[in-house]
């Protein structure tokens, strides 16, 4: 995915700005599919991934900004970027997925994709058992992380296991996403490669796959 980036540092955005397109950052992809439970910063960066193009930046102020402030704060936070030129949404198919996508945000290219009850969806650099053994793994944690949160603690919402005594990299870094109602986890082996557009290309195309990443019943 190639981006024809307005300068960050930019605030004269004309107010129609017909010219121009939102696309989340790889850390707003992450900040606006962390939670369950979305807030009002969340849905604004979900609405930008509902569609097979970038959504323009009027009909986003439009749906999500009447007040104006929303892409200022979104803008401050990095969470979001201006585009001068359209661009479509990642054409992923599901055989590919694990290689174009996931591989690239694992510093080791190996990860695994997989639902919150422990199913694995895809997996690259690591042979199916282990990607499943991972995937069940994550299932539990998944659990305890639930049973801390009903006990108060948000702490414990994401994690890394290190094998290496001086904990200097992770040897397997556990990420949760939500999109559109459902659970997932990215499993990355060695150093977690999150600050990359691969970020917005796996929530996109999770998004527009839809039933093709559910877990069978």
């Amino acid at each position: 995915m190639s981006l024809d980036l307005v300068d960050p540092t930019t605030t004269d955005i004309p107010a129609d700005a017909a010219a121009m397109w939102l696309l989340p950052t790889p850390r707003g992809a992450l900040h606006g599919f962390s939670s369950p439970e979305p807030g009002p910063s969340q849905r604004a960066v979900q609405a930008l991934l509902c569609g097979q193009q970038a959504m323009p930046l009027a009909s986003w102020r439009q749906e999500q900004d009447r007040s104006g402030r929303m892409l200022q704060q979104l803008q401050e936070k990095q969470w979001v970027q201006v585009l001068r030129r359209q661009v479509p949404a990642p054409d992923v198919r599901l055989g590919d997925f694990a290689q174009h996508v996931i591989a690239p945000l694992s510093g080791e290219r190996r990860a695994v994709l997989a639902s919150d009850s422990g199913f694995c969806l895809g997996h690259s650099g690591l042979d199916q058992e282990l990607a499943e053994t991972l995937s069940a793994a994550a299932a539990d944690y998944s659990a305890f992380a639930a049973r801390q949160a009903r006990r108060g603690w948000a702490g414990a919402q994401r994690v890394a296991f290190h094998s290496d005594p001086d904990m200097l990299l992770p040897e397997w870094s556990f990420i949760p996403l939500w999109i559109d109602g459902s659970g997932y986890w990215l499993l990355l082996a060695g150093e977690p490669l999150l600050n990359n557009l691969a970020m917005v290309e796996l929530v996109w195309s999770i998004r527009l796959a839809g039933a093709r990443f559910a877990a069978p019943l």
